[in-house]
C-alpha cells in the first residue's frame, strides 16, 4: 500500500497542477509532526484547491504533503482518505484544508470553506450531499481545531455541529499579488483578443451553477440596459454559451449589449477584472467569495449579495443587494455606471481593503493554529 501513495507538492502559482514525488523522498519535512492532506488537488483548480495550494506552498517544508498517486474521485477518494490516510497518521497532526478529512483521526485541524452541500442539498447529487450531511458535523466535533474562512461559515458550523465557538478560528482567504490595477495597454490588448465591443463593461463570471444566480443577473440587465450609456456592455466570461444560458432564463427577449467571451485563462483574469466598471456577483451562497476580493484588488467595484459571507469581504467597498431582487440589482448597476464620483470613491476603498487580505497572513495565522493543535 505504501507504494500506492505519493506526495503532492502544490505549485506556488495557482492554476498549475501539483507535481508528485515518491513518498518520503521529495518532501522531507523539518517538522514531521504535521502532515497536510492534499487529496483535494486531484479535483482540479477551484477555490478550495487554490486555498490549499496558496497556504501550503507558503508553509513550505514545515509540512509533509500526502496525496494519492493518481486522481481519486468519488468513493475511491473517500476510501483513500478515510481508510488509508487515517492509518498512516500515527501520532502526528494532520491538517485537512478542503472540507473533508478522516473521521477516525482526532489529532487533526480541519479547514471548512462552506456548508453548501448541507444548506442547499438540492444543488448537489443526492449521494454527495448525504455524505457531507453525515460526515461534516461529526468531523467538526471530533477534530482538535477548526479553521473557518469567514464568520458566516463559523456561525453555520456552530449551529449545525453544536461545537464550542472557541474551537473555531476564522482565518480569511488572501488574494494573490498578481491581482492589481493593470495598465490601459494590457486591458486594451486583452479586450481585443476577447472581442469585447467596448471599453466600458460590467463583468460577470459566467457559470450555470445554481448558486451563482446567472438567470437573475440577466433579468436585472434586461431591466437596466436601456438606462445605461449606449457604450456600456455586460461581459460574461466563462465556458457557458449564449444558447445554453438563455434557454434557462425566463425573460421575454435576449437583452442587448451582452458579450460572451468563452473560456478565459486564469492568467488573464486580473486584466479582465481591472478593465471592468464593476463585477456583478450576486451569488446566492458563498462561504467566502474569492472573486469579489480579487476584483477589489484589481480596482473593480463588486456588486454582491447582502447575505452569507460576501458582506464580510466587501464591507463598504461595494454594493450589496438582495440576490433574488432583479430591480435592486439593476439599480445597483445603474448607480455605479452613472455615478462616476461614487464609483471612484468605492474603487479607491476597494483597493485599500484588498491589501489587508494576503496569503502570507492567511498562512501565518494557519500555522499558529496548527502549532497550538500540535501541542494539545
Amino acid at each position: 500500500m505504501e507504494s500506492a501513495v505519493k506526495l503532492a507538492r502544490a505549485s506556488s502559482i495557482a492554476g498549475s497542477a501539483p507535481r508528485t514525488f515518491e513518498a518520503g523522498v521529495a518532501n522531507r519535512s523539518t517538522n514531521p509532526r504535521i502532515i497536510v492532506n492534499m487529496r483535494s488537488m486531484s479535483a482540479g483548480l477551484g477555490g478550495v484547491q487554490r486555498y490549499a495550494n496558496e497556504v501550503s506552498s507558503r508553509l513550505g517544508d514545515k509540512l509533509e504533503r500526502i496525496a494519492p498517486v493518481r486522481p481519486l474521485q468519488g468513493i475511491k477518494g473517500h476510501l483513500w482518505e478515510q481508510c488509508w490516510l487515517s492509518g498512516k497518521i500515527s501520532s502526528r497532526l494532520l491538517w485537512s484544508p478542503a472540507n473533508t478529512g478522516p473521521l477516525l483521526c482526532e489529532q487533526q485541524v480541519l479547514t471548512v470553506h462552506d456548508l453548501a452541500a448541507i444548506d442547499h442539498p438540492e444543488w448537489f447529487a443526492t449521494k454527495f450531499s448525504a455524505w457531507y450531511r453525515f460526515l461534516l458535523p461529526r468531523l467538526v466535533r471530533s477534530v482538535r481545531r477548526v479553521v473557518a474562512v469567514s464568520e458566516f461559515t463559523k456561525q453555520r458550523l456552530v449551529e449545525i455541529a453544536g461545537v464550542d465557538p472557541m474551537k473555531i478560528t476564522v482565518i480569511p482567504n488572501g488574494v494573490d499579488q498578481r491581482f492589481r490595477p493593470c495598465a490601459a495597454t494590457a486591458i486594451n490588448g486583452l479586450r481585443m483578443r476577447l472581442k469585447i465591443p467596448s471599453e466600458r463593461y460590467v463583468l460577470s463570471l459566467g457559470t450555470v451553477e445554481p448558486r451563482k444566480n446567472l438567470p437573475v443577473q440577466l433579468d436585472a440587465w434586461s431591466r437596466c440596459v436601456e438606462r445605461l450609456p449606449a457604450d456600456t456592455w455586460l461581459v460574461i466570461a466563462g465556458r457557458v454559451g449564449q444558447r445554453h444560458v438563455f434557454s434557462n432564463v425566463n425573460i421575454e427577449r435576449v437583452p442587448p449589449r451582452i458579450h460572451f467571451t468563452g473560456f478565459v485563462p486564469d492568467a488573464d483574469l486580473p486584466t479582465l477584472y481591472s478593465g471592468a466598471l464593476a463585477l456583478l456577483y450576486p451569488s446566492i451562497y458563498e462561504g467566502f467569495g474569492l472573486p469579489a476580493l480579487e476584483s477589489m484588488a484589481s480596482g473593480t467595484v463588486p456588486i454582491v449579495s447582502n447575505s452569507t459571507a460576501l458582506p464580510e469581504v466587501v464591507a463598504d467597498c461595494g454594493l450589496t443587494v438582495d440576490p433574488s431582487d432583479g430591480d435592486a440589482i439593476a439599480a445597483a448597476i445603474t448607480s455605479l455606471v452613472r455615478s462616476p464620483l461614487m464609483h471612484r470613491d468605492m474603487r479607491e476603498r476597494a483597493i485599500r481593503r484588498a491589501q489587508s487580505f494576503t496569503w502570507e497572513k492567511t498562512a501565518a495565522m494557519t500555522w499558529e493554529v496548527l502549532c497550538q493543535a500540535s501541542a494539545q
